[in-house]
């Protein structure tokens, strides 16, 4: 009990002779340098939004226009054009009694300077919205960039040469735009028509046709009032009706993982990488909440992206209802909770309003480690209520938990900074059967025991016994690049600049005065266990039926693609369909992931990767056809494809606007058969790709083994596969291929060979040409260089 005691500021005692109070000083210093703390923050929050309030002029231009305008005066001339007489005139009375005239001319000029001041910021903001609305910049060819391209790149250059803040960009970004509904319903069309014979689209263009005739203005109107008055008209209602609103399991459903390095483990000693993980994450925060993040942009490019979705990166939770799920978040958090062994732990990451050592935490995790005491009644699963269906959850949540111990253990997980669990299995690619250890690996992540991970946490840190680290994030607050930016941060912070000693244990010193962590405590009556253990039933159901499959390709990566002048995403989204076909003999409604940060608060959207080229240049393969032709055809795919992803980066996209005029039919009561219809249909092919945003921070050349495994995702429908992709340096593409058991007409393994075949046979058709006119000069064809 030593450290409740040390937690005591003051003591007070009545005796006959009055009160004695005995003061605690060392307490109260901690108060204090904790306070200091807070006091910092705030000052660096309104430091922060008058820098970005100005942006993308600075507070000291306000200087540089008063001295300006006094010089003007100063010289007899009136910049002001009688303004600053008038402003003069409608002074206070009590100002023009206790102040010259001169005074009262120097005071109105500094209005009309401040004045000015502001007008111009205002005009420089509207004017770096304006550049930022203009796209046409991304449909350009490489080396065939347009002259009005050129001018606008060189003014957003000059609008941006101040160093921008995280936030700086966000009230100059443009409102996502409505697209025509005619535009929509062609291109809609025009997706499914490879997917349907001629009856069924011709009843679905039909159906399309009454639906724009009909109903579709009268909804296309009131979204545009939406866009009118909301900052995205599509976020809020994506955010609520398909994720919070959700009352099935976030498990596999909904949350996704992400992994450590592919070959390397920087320490053995799993409290040692707890601790370098936890201060990186911590140090990650710091720069958010400082603003000293540089904001996201488009790759290669000076055009920014919405960095919105950062806001509610830590301290977050999403919290259970009946009807809706609610994200709940706190300014800060000075700890962060802990799970180990059926217990969990507060761990305060902060003392006297110092963030700790890493050797620190490393103690501090050590402690966890060599607790010896058994779980309480009902504790060690108690995490599987955030596994199971929602309903069951608020239910519990709201009856046992909104008062006493249970709260305020419950309190402590939700409002702490992120989650951790210190796993005692040991997971990586390893032993005997390295491939088989990385589908475990992926699926320990995705749901792990069902129980040992907090689903509701806007992300959950897991590290394991052997010392291999990984993530569990939910994914209503945020999508995987914002989350994928952290992790990376996180790996090369930890493996590069805080490192470790040579026996593996975090660098610096250690308090060993620090107070243990504190374990939570509860009380949970049998009708919590009970439903606890329905709850993990049912999470259990849904994690013995995912079939994860972890593959790194190898055979060739983005470098020797971009020889071929072909976009890598485009290759490998036209080798998925040809995969796809080869192992279910037809094609699918096909997701492709796409950002539309562009625009303010903006999200994702849908690029349809199955195209009517595409599926041509599979059935010629497939067909036998000349390779000549082939290639023509793998060409006329992979420029459709590029067009289709900057389409639905730039606002023209399919999907988000027809669910968002669903939305709004629901919201009047009618009933659409055309919206109904094309908003049930599956998508049997869910991809993404993890993109890599900060090459700087890995050096491959110099340190080849450090290479990110990314993430994946559970199957989005019962019978189709979730496949996710990362490109790693110019020679491998890491794939993690998820499906159900229960669909005997998929199969991970099966299909992650069709992949990997996809990919050479694509690469041996778009290479041949050139292998036999380099024959016919002598030569030979180069190989590209492999890591491993």
């Amino acid at each position: 009990m030593a450290e409740a005691h040390q937690a005591v500021a003051f003591q007070f005692t009545i005796t006959p002779e009055g009160i004695d109070l005995q003061l605690s000083y060392q307490a109260l210093n901690q108060i204090y340098l904790s306070g200091v703390r807070s006091w910092k923050k705030r000052v660096s929050r309104i430091r922060n939004r008058v820098i970005k309030g100005v942006y993308p002029a600075s507070p000291s231009s306000w200087l540089f226009v008063v001295i300006a305008i006094l010089a003007t005066m100063y010289m007899r001339s009136d910049p002001s054009m009688g303004l600053i007489a008038k402003i003069q005139q409608h002074l206070p009375l009590s100002l023009h009694v206790s102040l010259s005239a001169q005074g009262q001319t120097m005071l109105s000029a500094l209005v009309f300077s401040t004045l000015l001041w502001f007008s111009l910021i205002l005009a420089l903001r509207f004017c770096l919205k304006l550049l930022l609305s203009y796209h046409q910049w991304i449909f350009e060819q490489h080396g065939r960039i347009s002259n009005t391209t050129k001018v606008w790149v060189t003014l957003l250059r000059l609008l941006s040469s101040r160093k921008p803040l995280l936030y700086s960009y966000q009230t100059s970004l443009p409102h996502l735009p409505v697209p025509a509904i005619k535009d929509t319903l062609s291109r809609y069309l025009e997706s499914v028509r490879p997917l349907l014979t001629d009856p069924k689209f011709k009843r679905m263009t039909e159906l399309a046709n009454q639906f724009e005739s009909n109903l579709g203005n009268r909804l296309q109107r009131y979204l545009k009032l939406k866009a009118l008055w909301a900052t995205n008209y599509v976020s809020d209602w994506w955010e609520e009706y398909i994720y919070l609103r959700s009352r099935s399991p976030i498990m596999v459903n909904s949350n996704y993982y992400g992994m450590d390095f592919l070959y390397v483990t920087p320490t053995p000693v799993q409290a040692a990488r707890a601790g370098n993980t936890i201060t990186a994450l911590l140090l990650y925060r710091r720069k958010v909440n400082r603003e000293e993040l540089k904001p996201s942009r488009v790759p290669g490019t000076v055009i920014p992206l919405c960095a919105a979705q950062c806001e509610r990166m830590f301290n977050t939770t999403r919290t259970p209802g009946t009807e809706t799920d609610v994200l709940q978040h706190w300014q800060d958090s000075e700890f962060v909770a802990v799970y180990h062994k059926g217990r969990y732990f507060r761990l305060w990451v902060y003392r006297a309003g110092r963030l700790l050592s890493p050797r620190e935490i490393e103690y501090q995790v050590q402690r966890i480690l060599d607790d010896p005491s058994p779980p309480q009644p009902g504790e060690e699963k108690l995490g599987a209520l955030t596994a199971g269906d929602r309903i069951p959850w608020s239910q519990m949540r709201k009856q046992y938990f909104s008062s006493g111990v249970n709260k305020r253990s419950l309190d402590a997980i939700e409002r702490a900074a992120f989650f951790v669990t210190l796993d005692n299995e040991e997971q990586g690619m390893r032993g005997e059967d390295p491939a088989g250890n990385l589908d475990r690996y992926a699926k320990s992540l995705l749901h792990g025991k069902c129980y040992d991970r907090w689903f509701d946490k806007s992300f959950s840190i897991v590290i394991y016994k052997n010392g291999k680290s990984g993530l569990n994030a939910e994914h209503s607050w945020a999508d995987a690049p914002t989350v994928a930016h952290l992790w990376e941060y996180t790996l090369a912070t930890d493996a590069f600049q805080l490192g470790y000693t040579e026996d593996g244990h975090c660098k610096g010193e250690v308090d060993r005065s620090l107070p243990h962590p504190q374990r939570l405590l509860w009380d949970i009556p049998s009708e919590v266990q009970a439903q606890v253990h329905s709850s993990l039933a049912v999470a259990q159901a849904l994690a013995d039926d995912v079939d994860c499959h972890v593959f790194p390709f190898s055979e060739f990566g983005k470098g020797r693609i971009k020889k071929l002048r072909i976009s890598p995403d485009a290759f490998i989204q036209i080798g998925l369909q040809l995969a796809y076909y080869r192992d279910r003999g037809g094609f699918c409604l096909t997701y492709e992931a796409s950002m539309t940060r562009l625009f303010r608060e903006g999200r994702t959207e849908t690029v349809r990767s199955c195209s009517n080229e595409s599926c041509a240049f599979v059935k010629a393969l497939e067909g036998g056809e000349a390779e000549e032709q082939c290639r023509c055809l793998f060409k006329l795919a992979s420029e459709r494809h590029q067009n289709l992803y900057r389409m639905a980066m730039t606002g023209a996209g399919i999907d988000r606007h027809l669910f968002c005029l669903y939305v709004v039919s629901k919201y009047l009561g009618v009933e659409s058969p055309f919206l109904k219809e094309v908003l049930s249909e599956p998508w049997r092919l869910s991809t993404s790709q993890t993109p890599v945003q900060q090459i700087e921070l890995f050096d491959l050349k110099n340190h080849p083994d450090y290479i990110s495994l990314g993430g994946g995702f559970g199957p989005v429908a019962d019978d189709g596969y979730g496949v996710s992709y990362i490109i790693v340096g110019e020679d491998m593409i890491n794939f993690h291929v998820s499906s159900k058991y229960s669909c005997s007409e998929t199969d991970s393994h099966r299909f992650g060979a069709q992949i990997s075949k996809a990919l050479q046979d694509i690469m041996t058709v778009l290479t041949s040409d050139t292998k036999t006119s380099s024959s016919s000069k002598g030569t030979t064809q180069p190989q590209p260089k492999k890591l491993l």
